[in-house]
């Protein structure tokens, strides 16, 4: 073999060899890392000096979980005594803790209810990588779930038996397990889907494509079947109150479907199902959707805080 050739064949190796790595680092950075058996039902917990707001008291929270702290807030009514409490779910996307505004997390801490709201794992001042449920991925989300409810009922202010979950869209993936598992008190949700997570990603794609009539995208979801994570074992198995709150005009979440399974699911539960004719998706956005829908869900928390 001549020099030049023997030069053309190890520059083409290496050329493999650099392309195969490449491949392999790509799919390193997008295999996600969800181990089945992710748990945080007992996280090191921390909390910074209160400051008070004047209408309420704010405290900073870090707490470990699966190998990243994430970071918070609680939310404490001016009041005081012992309080309920609810843990917000983020929903999907890069989603930091709630701030104050809205009508959502300052109606809940009026009425006396004590939120934690944290930066998702991989967001904002929390440790680890974003956003797993994203690709249909919820272990680790489930798990920091209950990991927040854990550290609320560590704060004196807060009555361990009377905690919750509050949260909207992706949530509703995550919630109904972590509620279970974390012997929630209670559990309210908005424009959360109760059907497969692939199969309500089929919906969303076709209502955005604007083609199909309602009645024909549920038929396309009927001949499809099934797909992805399945959120009904969880609902099952609940046993604490539960709200769910849909609007008519929701583009993501399919409302037809989720209502019938949680009303083949109501006997023998203790759900509230609450349609708002015309409303969108972010029920609980600032501004929602309806203007109906945060003061329901508010009232209805405090009817069953325990």
């Amino acid at each position: 073999m001549t020099a030049s050739k023997r030069i053309w064949v190890a520059t083409a190796v290496a050329v493999v060899i650099v392309a195969g790595v490449a491949v392999w680092v790509v799919y390193r950075a997008h295999r996600v890392f969800d181990p089945a058996n992710a748990a945080c039902p007992n996280p090191p917990t921390s909390f910074g000096a209160a400051q008070d707001r004047g209408d309420r008291v704010e405290v900073p929270v870090h707490f470990r979980c699966e190998g990243a702290t994430l970071a918070g807030t609680v939310y404490l009514p001016e009041s005081g005594g012992r309080h309920p409490g609810a843990v917000w779910v983020p929903g999907a996307g890069e989603e930091p803790r709630l701030t104050w505004g809205g009508d959502l997390l300052p109606g809940l801490v009026r009425t006396g209810v004590v939120v934690l709201s944290f930066d998702k794992r991989g967001v904002g001042e929390s440790e680890g990588v974003c956003c797993p449920g994203d690709t249909g991925h919820f272990n680790l989300l489930t798990a920091d779930a209950i990991g927040a409810v854990t550290a609320l009922r560590g704060r004196p202010e807060v009555d361990p038996e009377r905690v919750g979950l509050v949260g909207a869209s992706q949530a509703g993936w995550i919630a109904p397990r972590a509620a279970d598992k974390a012997d929630a008190a209670f559990l309210a949700l908005a424009s959360a889907s109760t059907i497969p997570e692939r199969t309500t990603n089929l919906y969303e794609q076709l209502a955005a494509e604007g083609d199909l009539t309602r009645q024909e995208i549920s038929t396309r979801l009927r001949e499809e079947g099934s797909k992805g994570y399945d959120p009904k074992p969880d609902l099952s198995a609940m046993t604490m109150p539960g709200l769910w709150e849909f609007g008519t005009a929701d583009d993501r979440t399919p409302t037809k479907e989720s209502v019938t399974v949680l009303r083949e699911l109501k006997p023998g539960h203790q759900f509230t199902v609450i349609v708002f004719p015309g409303a969108g998706h972010g029920l609980l956005d600032n501004p929602p959707t309806t203007q109906d829908a945060i003061p329901r869900l508010i009232t209805w928390v405090g009817r069953h805080d325990g």
